[in-house]
């Protein structure tokens, strides 16, 4: 019988040098797209336990202003334990209609450490579904290196591009695998401080919660 890609059972290796790279605000859109927590704690636990994991990357925009960025809390806990964090400054505009935006693109990046990585690694993971993304897949693999990304078909909209998905040798489903590290509300420690959200995500009323006492 022959299985889509996005239905076969996922494979990771253990003798499999990898590397994980995460575009932050990517996998932030498919949690609230798919109505998932991530526990970071349990996402690289995730990797570690099956596979011989190198580095994770994990890839963030930041407002470049004096005031408190609601993501700080999250990277600085991301950078002591156990992500290769990658950051730069955010841009900021108003819209026509007054509505103060953040944008920051980190594909430039995430490429860039894919290729430079590609040559010491023998497996890739994505967590994006930017078709963008495409060449960069297809350059890693001409070097030996096997690709899988994570992203979702079963969001509406979709949030991986065709392109990509094919490219890849390996499709992770997120509304599949986030049950590993999915941050149950039953399981949580009551806040200590109000919730926060994604600076992306400003302008926007529903708040993106990060549950800190729950990445110890």
């Amino acid at each position: 019988m022959n299985l889509k890609k996005e239905e076969r059972p996922y494979v990771f290796r253990k003798e499999e040098k990898t590397c994980v790279f995460i575009d932050g605000l990517s996998l932030y859109s498919a949690s609230r797209s798919l109505n998932f927590n991530v526990d970071y704690k349990k996402l690289l636990d995730f990797f570690t336990t099956r596979t011989n994991v190198i580095r994770v990357y994990y890839y963030a925009a930041i407002p470049d202003t004096e005031e408190y960025s609601p993501l700080k809390p999250l990277t600085d806990w991301l950078s002591y334990n156990g992500y290769f964090l990658v950051t730069k400054p955010a841009r900021e505009f108003i819209d026509s209609s007054g509505k103060r935006h953040i944008k920051g693109n980190m594909d430039i990046e995430i490429a860039v450490d894919m290729l430079e990585m590609a040559p010491h690694i023998d497996h890739a993971v994505l967590f994006s579904g930017n078709s963008d993304f495409r060449c960069v897949v297809e350059a890693v693999q001409r070097q030996g290196t096997r690709v899988s990304v994570a992203s979702s078909m079963k969001s509406s909209p979709l949030l991986i591009g065709d392109d990509l998905r094919r490219q890849a040798d390996q499709f992770l489903e997120l509304a599949i695998i986030s049950a590993d590290f999915t941050r149950h509300p039953v399981d949580a420690p009551k806040l200590r401080q109000s919730p926060i959200r994604h600076p992306a995500d400003q302008t926007i009323q529903e708040c993106h919660h990060i549950d800190l006492e729950n990445l110890d």
